[in-house]
């Protein structure tokens, strides 16, 4: 009895360790990304981080860009991009490393240019559920890194956006401030147990006055500091896919896109709206991950449109350095 036991103990041990094993080498569960709180910016992935999740490389720098490690200052002959978004420029963990909408222009431009021995950079400060107002905080926070564009990719729910807060970390699942002791309880904790509302939370989504308007205050902050810095501007918003076809957007985003057209057009921003750009490809459905994030065709077809975008706006002593004219 004492020996069957035993017998029964191995197997559930070696089982236990097994799936351990093959949740962390296969899906890498149990080294999740995790998050800290900023008291302006509300959220930052924590620097420095790697991991791979379902296969994907993902990578955290020490400024929490999804990228390698950066020189605080650009190479003389280099150039450089600052792109800041939500989890649509970051990628998620549905998107390697090199997959991200950032490194294909990268490769893009040094493929266009035969650079190879010229820096090209093109930073990624993102994070899930980011709006204009988080971007704008890490830009007050750290600065451009002398970008010589900051392109700003923003999607039709960033327009209506809630102020930044730090209330998720750690005690919403996609927001851990911890690793888990095993990839069994993170698996529990993200897919079995029942998420905890945040009592906190209703206050910050139920905030009062022109939430658009607030937000598009935001995005003219970006540009004045953008301009600051001599750098230029481009600012890009995806749809969401049931906006894309007919019955189209809703009303209350529709009078919100006019604001948007309306204020770029007042502010002379570089401004690119994806919503007509998709509706005349065919298939646009096949561009999308999910409702509203980008898969590897509609990372590829929006890193293009924007490349040709910033080659428009670049000056043209860059576009000389770069041999583009």
């Amino acid at each position: 009895m004492k020996e069957a036991l035993i017998v029964i103990l191995a197997v559930v041990v070696g089982l236990f360790v097994v799936i351990e094993i093959g949740l962390r080498s296969l899906f890498g569960f149990g080294n999740p990304l995790i998050y800290i709180g900023d008291e302006q910016i509300g959220y930052l992935l924590a620097p420095n981080q790697r991991t791979r999740r379902f296969g994907n490389r993902i990578e955290i720098n020490e400024y929490s860009m999804r990228g390698s490690p950066i020189n605080q200052t650009p190479a003389p002959s280099g150039l450089r991009i600052l792109l800041l978004g939500d989890s649509i420029a970051n990628g998620g963990w549905w998107t390697d490393q090199t997959n991200t909408i950032s490194a294909m222009i990268v490769r893009s431009l040094v493929s266009s240019t035969h650079s190879n021995d010229r820096e090209v950079e093109v930073l990624n400060a993102s994070a899930n559920s980011w709006g204009p107002r988080n971007e704008l905080a890490y830009l007050e926070k750290f600065g451009n890194f002398n970008a010589q564009a900051v392109v700003l990719l923003i999607n039709t729910d960033d327009l209506f956006a809630t102020p930044p807060t730090s209330l998720p970390v750690g005690r919403d699942r996609n927001y851990p401030d911890s690793k888990p002791p095993l990839a069994l309880i993170e698996v529990w904790q993200r897919y079995i147990v029942k998420q905890k509302p945040i009592p906190e939370m209703q206050a910050v989504q139920n905030e009062v006055g022109d939430r658009v308007g607030i937000n598009l205050e935001a995005i003219s902050k970006i540009q004045a500091l953008t301009h600051q810095s001599n750098s230029q501007f481009l600012l890009v918003m995806t749809p969401l896919l049931r906006e894309i076809g007919e019955p189209g957007p809703r009303d209350y985003e529709i009078k919100a896109r006019q604001r948007l057209n309306d204020f770029t057009r007042a502010k002379q921003i570089n401004y690119i709206d994806f919503l007509p750009i998709f509706n005349s490809t065919t298939n646009p459905q096949a561009l999308y991950q999910d409702h509203i994030h980008l898969n590897l065709q509609g990372n590829k077809f929006v890193s293009e449109v924007m490349e040709r975008s910033l080659l428009e706006i670049l000056p043209k002593n860059i576009l000389i350095k770069w041999s583009y004219l």
